[in-house]
């Protein structure tokens, strides 16, 4: 039986499949953006072909089939949403706008804020309030109603949130609203916040549902033709979607929770990187994930990867947890421009995968990375994706002479100052999840992954004094491999501020209970193994206004002294996150959390053995840019064995990605097959 992982990037769509044995193959296939499951098929056509089987053979032994999909992430950053009413509270159809009464960049007094996704035209005010414990203080008005359900109809919307104040105490409002939406409208997508997110802060409890009814109607109908093409492909098994929160989710629950599916893709590179990370015997790991588009880094600390409640797209709020990734517009399609002042930019503006860097051949003029690292010898122009494809190197020159016009400098350094300054972009992308909260850098090892990383890692790990690389065998599609080891994830959570007092103890151990009791119930509709509970609270001391996460699963739930407890768990992860505790401080409950978590099959690796004792032989040799030109070894990855070490300059070459080695560095294979580069010097 196969389990088949894939990743839908904006350049390449990744595909992989593992047998019942550890037996991994793999294929990259050019995404389709207009229809990303024409690329899916197409994909899943060449990796049949790989196996030596036809597609429908191959669909047929499939048990499962997990996705990560940038459908969602796509609308929201090119605005190609659903047209979305809000119906809200009386008097307050304003809150998308008000947002939290702060900028992005407080110090930055002339950037406006984004626009919100509904227009005000198309909010709604409905006449009905709650009071803060969840008792009606106005009944809902069915005048009112009526005067929102015919506005709705007037507009044409194609989705519609409901949120109204107060429904995460009581959500019989906004039930009642959604029934009425449904009954006039059965072809609308009608979401409403107390099934989204029932949690306090009126903000983002608005703006994540306004997410999920904008980008619902397009996950839901790009699901729809995936699983019609998978069926009539010949697939009978089961089909995950990959969540932000890196868990999986069957189809059905992740287009009810569409906005849960922004960081799908990122999300199964993170689990990728905890087995990883379980394999090398690593704790500590910088994540650095370099495609076509842009770059994702993430970091894994004590072998556990962060999840964030803190999350956000395109200047909008989603407060569904996620993992905690920072996306950097930095990829082998950023486009290097010179401005009118003569300074050298590169992105955030993509080539994407049409018409793609110029080398492409697809018609693309503009200098992307790839014709840089194309003019500078790292990439074979004529044996590119193990020569499925062929790179037009007098493109590429020419893209990267129009940009060395404008700095007056030669082609070759011109390419590599574009090679520079993306690698200079993603350091600082590191410094930001690291020094920023801080994390010394220098304490992690780095794992390199996404197709174009390699080119770029070491120059990138030398800048932040990143001392140690590892490169997995499936660097390339390292997300749709580690979607493979994901376990399905199911999460609830309960506000429930201000459990103290003589009976604050059973109060809350009756809160966690009643959402452990819920979680289990619904993970187990889609799951019949085993389910594991995770616990975890939201909280904060009393004059601050953010609440950090604070995991609650060593908690002896039994013993008396439970609340001490939780708070002095509080005050640890606090210190690890800040440096400093206020045990004088009052401390703040605000919300409860469970993941109900399906454990799924580990994924089988083999350690090798037998340490090869020859040096390895280059395949051939190239002329490369290593602050001059140079002739350098080429090296076949799959060609490498155990123990053999190769010193830099060099270029070690696989059909979906390369690795660059600087001259002071050194690589050795591992007994897992993959590269362990040592960084030397420092950066220039």
């Amino acid at each position: 039986m196969l389990t088949i992982g894939i990743d839908v990037g904006g350049t390449f769509t990744d595909l992989v499949a593992i047998d019942e044995a550890g037996r991994t193959v793999f294929v990259k296939s050019p995404s389709t953006p207009a229809d990303q499951s024409v690329g899916v098929m197409t994909g899943l056509e060449e990796l049949a072909a790989r196996l030596e089987m036809s597609r429908a053979d191959m669909l047929a032994a499939t048990g499962r089939l997990v996705h990560g999909t940038t459908v969602a992430t796509n609308a929201l950053l090119e605005r190609k949403g659903a047209v979305v009413a809000l119906l809200t509270t009386e008097g307050h159809r304003d809150v998308l706008e008000m947002r939290e009464g702060l900028k992005g960049d407080r110090y930055d007094l002339r950037t406006p804020p984004p626009d919100p996704l509904v227009p005000r035209n198309l909010r709604f005010g409905v006449r009905e309030r709650l009071r803060a414990d969840g008792t009606v203080e106005t009944p809902l008005d069915p005048a009112s109603l009526d005067r929102a359900v015919a506005g709705v109809r007037a507009a044409g919307v194609t989705a519609v949130a409901v949120c109204y104040l107060h429904s995460y105490r009581n959500p019989a409002h906004e039930i009642a609203t959604v029934e009425r939406l449904q009954k006039e409208f059965p072809d609308l997508y009608v979401t409403r916040s107390s099934d989204v997110w029932p949690q306090i802060k009126e903000y983002e409890r608005v703006s994540t549902t306004v997410v999920n009814a904008y980008v619902g109607p397009v996950v839901r109908r790009y699901f729809g033709n995936l699983e019609r093409r998978l069926a009539e492909a010949g697939f009978g098994g089961s089909l995950f979607i990959i969540l932000s929160h890196g868990g999986m989710a069957p189809v059905e629950e992740a287009a009810r929770l569409a906005a849960g599916t922004v960081l799908s893709g990122p999300a199964g590179g993170i689990s990728g990187c905890c087995r990883c990370a379980e394999w090398l015997g690593v704790s500590d790991l910088v994540a650095f994930d370099m495609g076509g588009t842009s770059t994702d880094i993430s970091l894994v600390a004590d072998g556990q990867a962060t999840l964030s409640a803190d999350g956000g797209l395109a200047g909008q709020r989603i407060a569904l947890r996620s993992l905690d990734i920072a996306s950097i517009a930095a990829g082998g399609g950023s486009i290097a421009h010179v401005d009118a002042g003569g300074i050298l930019h590169v992105g955030p503006e993509s080539a994407g995968s049409v018409p793609g860097p110029a080398c492409y051949g697809n018609g693309g003029e503009a200098a992307a990375v790839t014709d840089a690292n194309v003019v500078l010898g790292y990439l074979d122009a004529d044996a590119f994706l193990g020569g499925k494809s062929r790179l037009d190197r007098v493109a590429a020159d020419a893209a990267v002479d129009r940009v060395a016009a404008g700095l007056a400098l030669p082609r070759a350094e011109t390419a590599a100052g574009i090679h520079r300054l993306v690698s200079l972009k993603m350091a600082d992308g590191i410094r930001l999840m690291t020094l920023r909260r801080g994390i010394d850098p220098r304490r992690f090892a780095m794992l390199s992954f996404g197709g174009a990383a390699g080119l770029h890692a070491v120059e990138v790990a030398r800048e932040l004094e990143v001392r140690r690389i590892v490169v997995p065998v499936t660097a390339s599609v390292l997300s749709a491999w580690g979607m493979l080891s994901s376990n399905l994830r199911y999460e609830v959570g309960r506000t429930s501020i201000g459990i103290d007092g003589p009976a604050g103890e059973e109060n809350i151990r009756t809160v966690f209970n009643d959402l452990e009791a819920q979680a289990r119930t619904r993970l187990s509709a889609w799951f019949d193994g085993s389910v594991e509970m995770e616990r975890s609270a939201e909280m904060r001391y009393g004059e601050q206004i953010f609440e950090i996460d604070v995991p609650l699963d060593d908690i002896d739930w039994e013993a008396p002294g439970l609340i001490a407890r939780i708070e002095e768990q509080f005050h640890r992860r606090h210190e690890d996150l800040y440096t400093y505790a206020l045990h004088d401080q009052e401390v703040v409950f605000v919300n409860a959390r469970v993941a109900a978590v399906g454990r799924v099959p580990k994924l089988c690796h083999e350690r090798l053995s037998g340490r090869a004792e020859a040096a390895p032989l280059p395949r051939t040799h190239r002329r490369a840019w290593f602050g001059g030109w140079w002739e350098v070894p080429v090296y076949d990855l799959p060609a490498l064995r155990f123990g053999q070490e190769i010193a830099g300059p060099a270029i070690i070459e696989a059909e979906t990605t390369t690795v660059v080695i600087g001259e002071k560095d050194r690589m050795t294979v591992n007994d897992l097959g993959w590269l362990d580069i040592s960084v030397g010097g420092t950066s220039a």
